[in-house]
């Protein structure tokens, strides 16, 4: 976690410095707003252990062109996510995992390519659990890292890694490819 945290400092260090203006980070500069669909599927690793199981999200979000400054994020998403807990992997089971999330974007250029982007994705909302012992209503967190290929202004596709944690239950990570519909 701690070398993905120095990666994201070294990535967007040459943003905050004075003077260093790049053709995509003017183009960022630029007021621009864009509601993004997204359906993103995935797998996740429970820890401890790796048992993959299937994670599937689908959700909408929508950048704000007054945020686009703001060190924390520019767009403000709300997803649910399905995730299955069984012991079949990616096939639905009994024990399952729905969960409803906000949470806040920011995207940023990558120098040298208008093709590739990244951002970051913070989230939070409410997951229950289906089946032996639900668990209903607990805080689910998330935090995220990825990039996008814009296949043109309106498609992309995203790849992400997401590390979780829901209250009282193992901490997994999630990694996932999805296809965006911006307009």
């Amino acid at each position: 976690m701690r070398a993905l945290f120095y990666l994201l400092v070294a990535m967007l260090i040459p943003c905050f410095l004075p003077g260093q203006t790049t053709p995509a980070l003017a183009a960022e500069a630029a007021p621009s707003t864009s509601t993004d669909v997204f359906v993103m599927l995935g797998s996740d690793f429970d820890r401890p252990g790796v048992l993959p199981r299937a994670n599937l999200n689908i959700g909408i979000g929508h950048t704000f062109a007054f945020l686009k400054k703001d060190p924390i994020g520019d767009e403000l998403t709300f997803a649910y996510t399905y995730e299955n807990a069984g012991t079949h992997g990616f096939f639905h089971t009994p024990m399952g995992e729905h969960s409803e999330q906000v949470g806040v974007m920011k995207n940023f250029n990558i120098p040298k390519t208008t093709v590739i982007s990244g951002y970051t994705w913070l989230q939070t909302g409410i997951t229950s659990y289906t089946g032996i012992g639900p668990l209903q209503n607990h805080l689910d967190t998330g935090v995220s890292l990825g990039a996008i290929v814009h296949l043109s202004f309106h498609n992309s596709i995203w790849l992400q890694e997401t590390y979780s944690k829901v209250v009282t239950v193992p901490w997994y990570t999630t990694s996932s490819v999805g296809y965006t519909y911006s307009f």
